[in-house]
């Protein structure tokens, strides 16, 4: 059986697109940032915080997780705590270039390895009623860098440099090559 380690719709998404069947398990992982920790290392850390403590439970179990984080400047910017929290993260990534890290990570038994991917986006330069808008939508609210580019957050978007998916939360090449590490290989059809 595979298992997602996450409660995020997007993921399930992407595993559904694939054919993947899989059940849904989600950590109660506390997503906080150690002090001095670079913003790779934390999120790799919390992906493998995550699918280890939902493989402990679910032995013979591939348990998949991520974690993304958003970052401009050498901040971190992670899920918004508020409205006026999104409006002015939006505000910083307006005109600017930042970086989307996603750690994916797999667990099984005795195996567990993690992979990142770092891919650069971006922002077209937004004025504060479009921004304002969008926070409105509510979209923005549950995103780190509160922003969503599957969604009508890709109207904030110039250009990305790298995985799409990625920015989605779950780079599909890197979920596919774990699944093969770990002993689960993707099939077309199953």
């Amino acid at each position: 059986m595979i298992v997602l380690a996450s409660s995020s719709p997007r993921r399930r998404e992407l595993l559904q697109m694939l054919g993947i069947s899989f059940e849904v398990d989600p950590p109660e992982i506390p997503e906080e940032i150690v002090d001095g920790e670079q913003p790779s290392a934390m999120v790799a850390r919390l992906a493998a915080e995550k699918v280890v403590a939902v493989a402990r439970r679910r032995p013979g179990d591939l348990v998949l997780g991520a974690d993304t984080t958003v970052v401009l400047d050498g901040d971190v910017l992670g899920k918004p705590v508020s409205p006026e929290d999104a409006t002015e993260m939006l505000r910083r990534l307006s005109g600017k270039r930042h970086q989307v890290l996603t750690a994916v990570a797999a667990a099984r038994d005795d195996f567990l390895e993690t992979r990142l991917d770092a891919t650069a986006v971006s922002f077209r330069q937004l004025d504060a009623g479009f921004i304002d808008d969008y926070v409105k939508t509510g979209e923005p609210l549950d995103k780190a860098g509160s922003y969503g580019i599957q969604g009508y957050g890709a109207a904030l978007v110039e250009r990305i440099e790298g995985d799409f998916f990625s920015v989605m939360g779950f780079p599909v090449r890197l979920v596919i090559d774990l699944m093969d590490k770990a002993g689960v290989p993707y099939r077309f059809t199953r």
